[in-house]
């Protein structure tokens, strides 16, 4: 009983709800300074209005003590907002870019974190994946969709016996090639979950269930790299292996 006690009071404590927005705070505060405003912006405005509205019904006490806690939750959603621009725009031009932004992806797509392919990696820190390319995979209910990025000539290598590999396992499936970067036909990152989620759905959930485990029985790289950069720390676990 004692060790059991010993084992529960080592595990580490998650941090409580008003600790992780302000970390959240903390970290998109560093990439987009105007924030702060921004809120502040949205709870007066708020008040402002809800205290107009009370003064023109006679109650206007009434509608400051109402305004305040929405102002409070229209700063809370803009915070959101910006603290997810913030964060894609910190993961521009950051290796495995796409990987991160899969994690914006609603529920019905599987994928990982973690690239299917590599190439071109000289080792296993973030700057020797400089030069390198990736590819990454989801599956949903619009097929299959391979993610390229890096480097234009291993890039499309990558993508071509990646197109290869799932055509043979997975025939008549629709696959489709998105690549991210700043290039002319590409994706930025902060895109990439908007535009899978737009595409037109050809399969029905037990049959993409159905392709992502065939793909899964193929096996798959596991590199020795960051599975998806998240420099805002922020936690977004949207449980993707399982396909919500």
């Amino acid at each position: 009983m004692a060790r059991k006690e010993k084992q529960q009071s080592d595990t580490p404590k998650e941090p409580g709800r008003f600790r992780q927005v302000g970390q959240v705070f903390n970290a998109a505060r560093k990439v987009d300074p105007t924030i702060p405003w921004w809120m502040l912006l949205a709870f007066l405005a708020v008040v402002l209005v809800g205290v107009a509205i009370g003064l023109a019904v006679g109650h206007w006490v009434y509608a400051l003590v109402l305004s305040i806690p929405l102002g409070l939750l229209a700063a809370m959603v803009v915070l959101s907002r910006k603290a997810e621009r913030a964060a894609y725009r910190s993961l521009e031009g950051q290796p495995g870019a796409a990987g991160a932004a899969l994690s914006g992806l609603r529920r019905g797509w599987y994928y990982d974190q973690q690239p299917v392919a590599l190439d071109g990696a000289r080792g296993t820190r973030p700057d020797d994946m400089s030069g390198a390319a990736f590819v990454f995979r989801a599956v949903g209910r619009p097929g299959v969709v391979l993610i390229g990025e890096g480097t234009a000539a291993r890039r499309s290598k990558l993508l071509t016996q990646e197109r290869k590999k799932v055509e043979r396992v997975a025939p008549g499936v629709p696959v489709t090639l998105l690549v991210v970067g700043d290039g002319e036909d590409q994706l930025p990152a902060r895109k990439l979950s908007s535009k899978m989620t737009r595409m037109k759905p050809v399969l029905t959930k037990e049959e993409a269930a159905a392709v992502n485990k065939r793909l899964k029985a193929l096996g798959g790289m596991r590199p020795p790299i960051p599975a998806g950069m998240d420099p805002m720390r922020a936690r977004v676990d949207r449980k993707a292996m399982r396909g919500r």
